[in-house]
Order: C-alpha cells, then structure tokens, then sequence
C-alpha cells in the first residue's frame, strides 16, 4: 500500500500574478509530493470586499515592490510574467468576472482541461497578449489553445452567464473567505484530519513540511 494521497486546495484568480506561481509550483510537484490537487477558480475581487484589503496597485508602495518582485518570480521560477502595460485598465478597472466565470464552466464541463485553460488565461493577462476581460474571442481562444474544440469553446461561452455557473463561483469564493481567505492564492492542505490555509506563493516550503515533504534541521 502506498503513502496517503493528501488533498490540497488551491483558490485562485488569473488577475493574481502570485495566483500563477503557486498554480505552477503545483502543477510540478503534486506527483512528488503525492497530493490530489483540486483547483478552485475564486473572484479575488470577492474576497477583497468581504475581508476589507485592497489590491496591491492602489498602494504605490506595495505596487513598486510587486513591479521589482515579479521581476526576479519570473527568473526564479521560469515563469514567463510581467507586468501588464495597460495594469490598471486591466487589473483594477476590468476585474475578473468574466474569466473567472469562465473558467468556472470549464471546471464543471471538462474537469480535465481546467490547468491548462487557467494557464493559458494567465499567459494572457500576465504574459504575451494584451488581454481584455470584455471580449469573448480571448477565451475562445484560450480555451482551444489548451486543447478543446471550437464547439466546446463556443459552448463553454454560453455557459457563463447561467445560473449554475454563477452559483459555483460564488459558493466556492465564498468557501474560500470560510477558510480565511483575505487575498489569493489561498492554499488548504488537509493532512491526518487537520486543515490549514496558507496564503501567498512564497510559502510551499512550509506546505512540504505540513505533508511530511520536508525535515527542518535544527
């Protein structure tokens, strides 16, 4: 019999640039550390209402040292981010809504194509095309660059607006604020029937230790 499969949530939004990271650190290591990876498309705008922060780029301090900290993310962890040229138009003033209604649908219609559809909004927030949460051909674009087809697209498309999908995205932003959230990424790790948030991406190293991953040495 082999080690227990631990589960661990991962709540996210694409307009999180530190979302992204913790998604990719994931993505790498949940054969290695034997989890079950469950990902939880949230509105970070949701969160930040119901707990009272502020995103980063409305305080210039935080919003010069999220700049400069990206900046080494990206060598660190090979990950193609940037900042966006239009942050304010995209990040502030736009929101996420759409997209992450979007990427709710696919987490109900095909599971199995939720990692690499939410990669593929990111690499367009964050990355190599200018992106705008108004205009449905970027998810259909997205979604068939991950691999579907231009009817599950479409599909998808006209399955964002329903109730179904709104109501799961609610419940599971809601979920997220039940665990603590005040931002995202939130990570909960559920190990030998305890739970524990973490949040940020700069804390995997303590996630290994909480699964029996990683031995500190003292």
């Amino acid at each position: 019999m082999g080690p227990l499969l631990r589960t661990v949530e991962l709540f996210y939004d694409v307009l999180s640039p530190y979302s992204w990271l913790g998604f990719e650190v994931l993505c790498r290591y949940q054969n290695i550390w034997n989890i079950n990876l469950q990902l939880r498309p949230s509105l970070i705008g949701g969160i930040m209402k119901d707990s009272g922060n502020k995103p980063p780029g409305l305080l210039p301090r935080k919003g010069q040292y999220m700049a400069n900290d990206i900046k080494l993310l990206r060598h660190h962890f090979q990950i193609p981010i940037q900042f966006p040229k239009d942050f304010f138009s995209v990040i502030i003033e736009k929101g996420s809504l759409s997209a992450m209604r979007f990427l709710t649908a696919v987490s109900l219609e095909h599971p199995e194509m939720l990692e690499k559809a939410s990669r593929e909004l990111w690499m367009r927030v964050w990355s190599r095309v200018k992106f705008s949460s108004e205009i449905p051909i970027q998810y259909h674009a997205a979604a068939e660059k991950a691999g579907m087809s231009a009817e599950q697209a479409q599909g998808l498309l006209e399955k964002i607006s329903t109730p179904k999908v709104k109501n799961q995205l609610k419940e599971t932003t809601e979920a997220a604020c039940r665990y603590g959230a005040f931002g995202l990424p939130i990570t909960v790790a559920h190990v030998d029937g305890q739970t524990h948030m973490i949040f940020g991406s700069d804390r995997m190293e303590l996630l290994a230790f909480l699964l029996g991953k990683l031995k500190i040495q003292h």
